[in-house]
């Protein structure tokens, strides 16, 4: 489930947030799609299961960030103490990063749990070659927050 959710947001992470300059061409031979039966469509990922326009190439920059680098990028807080780790990204009705899921608590994987921050409360930096996310909270914070339960997701 995971690693389809981190294919998905790839795609979409250039478009949110957390993302930096991008510059979309078109491609010369591609025409919008005729009827698109698409359920939402907007900037971002079209919910349905055609395209609704024409493609489009994104020149991804050096300052940009993918799902990957997101995946497994530790989260410290103002004091600098490691105090989680993203673990996944939340794609809102395919248009935008509405959240970026954290893991806090528990020892070598176990009693681990989730909580789901707004991309807007992250700031993300390269410390020296390392991607690192803060957030102005505590560790204690994050472990009282409200859970995301992902077998609830499946459902």
């Amino acid at each position: 489930m995971k690693n389809k959710v981190f294919a998905l947001a790839a795609a979409a992470v250039l478009t949110s947030s957390v993302a930096f300059a991008q510059t979309a061409t078109t491609a010369p031979a591609a025409a919008p799609a005729a009827g698109a039966d698409a359920m939402l469509s907007g900037p971002g990922i079209t919910m349905g299961t055609k395209a609704n326009g024409p493609l489009k190439f994104v020149n991804v920059q050096k300052t940009d960030l993918t799902a990957s680098q997101l995946d497994g990028m530790d989260i410290y807080n103002a004091k600098n103490e490691e105090i989680g780790e993203i673990e996944d990204v939340v794609i809102g009705d395919g248009k935008s990063v509405i959240g970026l899921v954290a893991s806090v608590g528990g020892f070598l994987g176990i009693d681990k749990s989730y909580v789901v921050l707004d991309p807007a409360s992250v700031a993300i930096n390269n410390d020296n070659g390392t991607w690192k996310a803060y957030v102005d909270t505590t560790k204690e914070a994050l472990e009282a927050a409200p859970k995301l339960d992902y077998d609830k997701l499946d459902d």
